[in-house]
Order: structure tokens, then C-alpha cells, then sequence
């Protein structure tokens, strides 16, 4: 049982990485394509 706990765990704790990565790429998207819009509106 103590693998199944441990396993558990790391599950835990993968899935919030996954998470904060998921966030990060999304909002590095949001501010990247807003910055390629507004150049694209002032240069266009």
C-alpha cells in the first residue's frame, strides 16, 4: 500500500505542474498575440 500512497502523491503533484504550465503557456499566448495585434494595428 505505501506505493500506491506514494504514487498517489507524485500524481498530486504532477498534475499541479501540469497546471501552473498550462496557466503560464495560456497566458503567454494572451500577451504575445495581444502584443502582435496592437503592433499589427499601429504598423498596419
Amino acid at each position: 500500500m505505501a506505493d500506491d500512497d506514494e504514487y498517489t502523491g507524485f500524481q498530486d503533484a504532477r498534475q499541479r505542474r501540469v497546471k501552473v504550465t498550462a496557466w503560464v503557456v495560456i497566458i503567454s499566448l494572451i500577451i504575445v498575440g495581444g502584443g502582435a495585434t496592437v503592433l499589427a494595428l499601429l504598423f498596419g
